[in-house]
């Protein structure tokens, strides 16, 4: 499986996040990295991820999903530092 970032900005005001959050923890391999940041594992391509998370975005909101080579820096993050070093 490779390894995404997904991050997002839900533009308008009451934007319901819980339904594009269940939808990213329907991966079998995810983290919470920062607010709108995410991590997951995929046998996906990028187009297909986002094309998948485009149903619970509205039109004017932005959705940014990149493979991730395999090597990362971070600090103060979300989610356990031992989970990214094991599934990264």
């Amino acid at each position: 499986m490779k390894s995404f970032i997904v991050t997002y900005d839900l533009n308008s005001s009451g934007k319901k996040y819980d339904d594009l959050i269940s939808k990213i923890k329907d991966y079998s391999n995810w983290a919470h990295i920062n607010e709108s940041v995410w991590f997951l594992k995929s046998d996906d391509i990028c187009s297909v991820i986002r094309d998948n998370l485009l149903t619970d975005i509205d039109d004017d909101d932005s959705l940014f999903v990149a493979e991730l080579s395999g090597s990362a820096a971070w600090r103060n993050t979300l989610c356990r530092n031992k989970f990214l070093k094991e599934h990264l």
